[in-house]
């Protein structure tokens, strides 16, 4: 490797900011880190969009993880969410290690779905109110190497 690469965050398009930030900070247990909208101009260029995009952007914290909730307000920049399923190419999901029948139990009151049919009674998946699917995982697996 030639240098140094470090992680810097996630992007999750969302359809309605206020309904997802309170998702990811009353379900999950994020942390509120900044709010802006970016300058649009270069934005749309970053992004390969076409201006004017009225976009919002969200960033929250889970320890060293980074989430980044996009919002766009513009009609020509907003579309009804798509269901992925997990052999889709691309990201597939977020995995969280927490107490799976605690968060469990929030989900559906906060506009997510859990996906009573996915569970293993050791796992399960949900869907945050876009659809976007977290595995939920037990503590003891935050301290397990991927491979085990």
């Amino acid at each position: 490797m030639t240098g140094r690469v470090v992680f810097n965050h996630l992007g999750h398009c969302v359809t309605d900011l206020a309904r997802s930030r309170r998702f990811y900070e009353e379900v999950l247990g994020f942390e509120f880190w900044r709010e802006f909208s970016p300058p649009q101009e270069k934005s749309a260029k970053l992004l390969a969009l076409d201006p004017p995009l009225g976009s919002t952007v969200c960033f929250l914290r889970r320890g060293s993880f980074v989430l980044e909730l996009i919002h766009y307000s513009e009609p020509s920049h907003r579309r009804e969410p798509e269901r992925r399923d997990m052999d889709e190419p691309g990201l597939t999901h977020i995995s969280l290690s927490c107490d799976v029948d605690d968060v469990r139990a929030r989900v559906e009151e906060h506009g997510g779905e859990v996906l009573a049919e996915t569970d293993i009674d050791l796992a399960i998946l949900i869907r945050d109110p876009d659809g976007q699917l977290i595995e939920l995982l037990p503590l003891e697996y935050a301290d397990r190497p991927a491979n085990q």
